[in-house]
């Protein structure tokens, strides 16, 4: 189903309560069933990936279809492969154009049998459980640090443990950073220096964990305060300390004139000095944002050059190519230089008359779109239901903060 955005109201005043993390709490739900913890995990996300995520943990079956859940795909997959049993895992059509090639390459090394049901390198997979033997692995590091994330957070239950040496450039860091810090939480040591990554064998000590709101979703209810002409935004749950490293979009929404205030129990957004005339970033730490800043920066007539940004060809969709086309819907031109860089020079074209966002099945598109309605009104964005894949709440909290009509 489409919704149809209306703006109310210039001034963007409001309360927004936002989901937990999706990235720790998929984290933590693996962690927890390797550790065969029934200690509670407080603040789950209910969005789509971490039901499935829940779903397959909670399972008694043995096949699985993980729809467009990415995340769960990828941790499950190592997961599984010592888990005793043989599994098949499964996604949607999109799902198995991703490549997951270097992932199963890297089990089976260590002692796993995962073989390709269908096109070598990517899903469906079957997946024979066994006891890993571990040991030392070259790893890329330049294509998803979810690969990473996955064989850290199965180390423990490696008889030689794992060592891990990561080539290339990495990509996402901060979430091998968050995946290192929640394994700490619940007792593995994780040994870090430069490319090497060094975790023993061990076990898991079960403790309870609250999960904290993810920051990939405040950049939304930022770039609507940027976009419009003035407001105050409290985001609830979001803190300084924080294992996110979306977190630090602080300092770049800084550069398009919102301010943060950092308050007990959340955020406050206000609008502060003038913007840049120019944002040049890169993103290789926080990828998932580009969506957010691209549309902003159109919408405020800024030029950009965004950097970092390889993993985007293989997300939910190719975003380099869809950002690039529902942007042009708006009038807005923009260039992709390889796969490394997207650009806007402050070429322009004709808008279509009556705007529909396309969203191919990427919740993102969605959310980062939405706020543009401030400067398109009755703008149509498709397929509405897609933000339940990390945001269920999100057209709720956007009419609550926003103003906007919104019409199904």
């Amino acid at each position: 189903m489409n919704i149809s955005l209306n703006l109310r109201k210039e001034n963007i005043y409001g309360r927004v309560n936002l989901p937990a993390s999706k990235s720790i709490s998929n984290r933590v739900l693996i962690i927890n069933a390797l550790a065969d913890s029934s200690l509670p995990v407080g603040n789950l996300s209910d969005c789509d990936d971490t039901k499935s995520m829940l779903r397959v943990l909670q399972s008694e079956e043995n096949s699985f279809d993980i729809g467009h859940a990415g995340t769960a795909m990828r941790f499950l997959t190592a997961y599984l492969s010592k888990i005793m049993g043989r599994w098949e895992l499964t996604g949607s059509e999109r799902m198995k154009q991703r490549p997951i090639g270097v992932l199963v390459e890297a089990l089976n090394q260590l002692g796993a049998r995962i073989e390709y049901a269908e096109q070598p390198g990517f899903p469906p997979l079957r997946i024979y459980g066994s006891r890993l033997v571990g040991g030392a692995l070259e790893i890329p590091a330049s294509v998803s640090s979810q690969y990473i994330s996955a064989l850290m957070m199965i180390a423990p239950y490696m008889e030689k443990g794992l060592t891990l040496y990561l080539t290339g450039k990495v990509v996402s860091g901060t979430y091998i950073d968050m995946t290192a810090g929640i394994m700490q939480e619940f007792g593995v040591d994780v040994i870090r220096r430069g490319a090497e990554i060094r975790i023993a064998p061990g076990a898991y000590t079960p403790v309870p964990y609250r999960v904290e709101a993810d920051w990939s979703a405040a950049s939304y209810f930022y770039e609507l305060l940027a976009i419009a002409d003035n407001g105050r935004i409290r985001m609830e749950g979001l803190s300084r300390q924080s294992r996110q490293g979306d977190s630090r979009q602080v300092e770049v929404w800084e550069k398009l004139g919102v301010n943060t205030s950092f308050e007990e129990g959340g955020v406050v957004l206000t609008k502060g000095g003038a913007p840049a005339s120019c944002l040049e970033y890169n993103f290789v730490e926080m990828p998932d944002l580009v969506q957010s800043f691209a549309v902003a920066c159109c919408m405020m007539d800024i030029p950009f050059a965004f950097r970092g940004i390889e993993t985007l060809r293989i997300k939910e969709t190719d975003r380099i190519r869809a950002l690039t086309d529902e942007l042009r819907r708006l009038g807005f031109v923009l260039k992709a230089e390889g796969n490394n860089c997207l650009l806007w020079e402050g070429a322009k074209c004709e808008a279509d008359l009556r705007v529909e966002i396309q969203t191919y099945h990427d919740h993102r598109m969605a959310m980062a779109f939405a706020p543009a309605a401030l400067k398109y009104p009755d703008m149509v964005i498709a397929d509405k239901e897609v933000v339940t894949k990390s945001f269920p709440g999100y057209w709720e909290e956007l009419h609550k903060c926003a103003g906007v009509n919104l019409k199904c």
